[in-house]
């Protein structure tokens, strides 16, 4: 311990706040190393230095830490909310930094004269309904089936619904009532949206209680056939409630998480519980650098807690959260509860019903570690079996596969895809659009992808890579070492991989920069096979932004070519019919009703069109 440390420990108040350890990156420079928050910054950071028994990893942090800056805080709810900022925008060698580039899904209602069931991805806003959020796309899908199943409402896109002439054939097979062409009134729909609305929100039995006296109401009116067909509604709503829902009465809208060590990986599985239903699960890694020697529990209950603050501030919040590790949750509660506007509670180790749900998350978190586990036990033998077929440098990890794509030349674009830690990063990927070169030159639209990339690994932006593989031949190779070299990044090994003319897998030739003769690897043999995942992915990765930036060009182009269309009105287009092909699908009176959109505009616009 240096003396300017044991100066900060000796002056450290006894009041709550944040610290941040400040250590040197390789280049010298201070970085931080960890950030952490503390209800006495006195005992909390003195026992840094004080203890004995801490594990590995913080033994290493220790012995870089150059000095100590803390911060002052009202309260321990504000220093978990400063300490969450200061995680993410720092990003800490020595913290859980949790990251999750997709925000999770809701299901939405939406707020039209007949309501669309649909999915949502974003910040929901006032104008629609929302329910959620969902662990995953698919959880969202099901849950849309499920109300489709029940009470029928539409799913289909606004410009659809406005156009069409016959029921589709969702219609036909019983899974919707047909608004489109009044086969169901607007007050009808509409108590069939407030039915799903109050399923959504867990209130299954006062849907049927309603329902019930819909069913009667409509007998004593002697209109039998809508009292047969909220009937058949009551007895499907009561077959899927009887196989379905996770028992809950008081708390409706709770998030089971679950910590799990095993096998040097630490896994966080989420069991997300909406209106009572178990609507699926999600699992996290939080911890990158996580080491074969466990953490100890101290460290263990740090990480759950520091991965909660992160994955709910900013986010909407359920009613509860259920804990499986012991900690202080008074801070935590309060700045939740602030958040979301009303009580949240979080219950470390419960028991009872709870105590069922936490099992279920544990036994999640462990099947996810052995799940991914047995990916890293593939991708380790594929990258072994590279590194001794190619004589890469001993330790080689990480390694980043480059891509071209566009279609004759257009809309060109690159990507990156990242191979470390024994598995595919997905999180990690990165496109390239790409602005100073001709469509159609490829080399220089590699140029420039690789040119971007080097700029920043050589700023320390992103993660150094130990080997770049180039989709190409010795062309785009050459380019890639010129690349390198400008920025002077000699230490990455460089090659590519041509699939040849045939372009068949199994037929790919490994090129080298320095080297004239080429290496083929055997169709089976596990190094080629972790090449090949590679060029897939960055290939995949490629074409999907290729093609949305495809769809969105044309889509722009279509409008733009048309005498009388600027800005302005090309948006109230848009909006009315959502895309081009909704405007092509209108009729000219359609067109004509959109604000400032005369009838000789409107018929040049369907002219053009069709």
């Amino acid at each position: 311990m240096t003396d300017a440390i044991d100066d900060t420990l000796k002056s450290l108040p006894q009041r709550p706040g944040v610290y941040r350890m400040i250590g040197a990156n390789a280049a010298g420079e201070e970085s931080v190393l960890y950030v952490g928050k503390a209800k006495n910054l006195k005992s909390r950071v003195s026992s840094y230095f004080v203890k004995s028994g801490h594990s590995a990893r913080i033994q290493m942090m220790i012995a870089q830490i150059r000095r100590i800056e803390t911060t002052v805080t009202r309260s321990e709810a504000e220093a978990l909310l400063l300490e969450n900022n200061l995680i993410k925008t720092l990003e800490p060698k020595y913290n859980v930094v949790f990251r999750d580039d997709k925000s999770y899904p809701y299901l939405c209602i939406s707020g039209d004269p007949f309501p669309q069931l649909r999915f949502f991805r974003g910040k929901p806003d006032k104008k629609h309904q929302y329910f959620g959020p969902f662990p995953s796309a698919w959880a969202v899908r099901e849950g849309i089936n499920t109300l489709q199943k029940v009470f029928q409402l539409r799913t289909c896109e606004n410009t659809v619904f406005a156009h069409r002439s016959r029921p589709c054939m969702l219609a036909q097979i019983g899974r919707c009532t047909a608004s489109c062409v009044g086969q169901i009134s607007e007050a009808d729909y509409a108590d069939d949206v407030k039915s799903a609305a109050m399923f959504l929100r867990g209130q299954q039995d006062e849907v049927t209680h309603e329902l019930n006296a819909q069913m009667e109401a409509a007998a004593g009116e002697l209109a039998f056939e809508k009292a047969a067909r909220i009937r058949d509604k009551i007895a499907r709503l009561n077959r899927l409630v009887s196989k379905q829902f996770v028992s809950s009465v008081a708390d409706r809208d709770v998030d089971v998480l679950a910590l799990v060590q095993a096998g040097g990986m630490i896994a966080v599985n989420i069991v997300v519980i909406r209106g009572g239903q178990h609507v699926g699960d999600r699992t996290h890694f939080p911890v990158k650098n996580a080491s074969s020697e466990p953490m100890t529990d101290e460290e263990l209950t740090e990480v759950l807690e520091s991965f909660i603050g992160q994955h709910y501030i900013g986010r909407e919040v359920p009613g509860m959260i259920v804990s499986t590790l012991e900690f202080d949750v008074e801070a935590l509660a309060e700045a939740l509860s602030t958040q979301a506007n009303s009580k949240v509670s979080v219950l470390c180790n419960p028991i009872g019903e709870k105590r069922v749900w936490l099992q279920m998350a544990e036994e999640n978190a462990r099947l996810a570690i052995a799940a991914k586990q047995r990916q890293s036990d593939t991708g380790n033998e594929r990258l072994q079996a590279l590194i001794v077929a190619l004589d890469l440098p001993e330790g080689t990890q990480r390694l980043e596969c480059f891509d071209i794509s566009h279609t004759m030349g257009e809309a060109t674009v690159a990507s990156c895809v990242v191979f470390d830690q024994n598995a595919m990063q997905t999180g990690q990927y990165r496109r390239f659009n790409i602005q100073t070169v001709s469509d159609g030159d490829d080399y220089g639209a590699m140029k420039e992808a690789l040119t971007r990339r080097a700029a920043r690994i050589a700023k320390e932006e992103v993660p150094h890579p130990d080997v770049w593989v180039i989709d190409g031949g010795k062309g785009q190779v050459g380019i890639a070492a010129q690349v390198l070299a400008e920025a002077g990044l000699h230490d990455i090994v460089l090659f590519g991989s041509a699939k040849g003319v045939e372009r068949k897998k199994g037929m790919e030739q490994i090129v080298f920069p320095d080297r004239e003769d080429t290496v083929r690897l055997p169709a089976d043999h596990p190094g080629l096979h972790l090449i090949q995942q590679m060029q897939d992915e960055a290939h995949r990765f490629a074409i999907q932004g290729h093609r949305a930036k495809r769809a969105k060009a044309r889509e722009g182009s279509a409008l733009d070519d048309i005498e009388g269309i600027g800005p302005r009105k090309r948006a109230a287009l848009l909006k009315q019919f959502g895309s081009v092909r909704g405007i092509a699908s209108a009729s000219v009176e359609d067109i004509k009703r959109v604000p400032g959109i005369s009838s000789e505009l409107a018929e040049r616009i369907y002219g053009v069109l069709h």
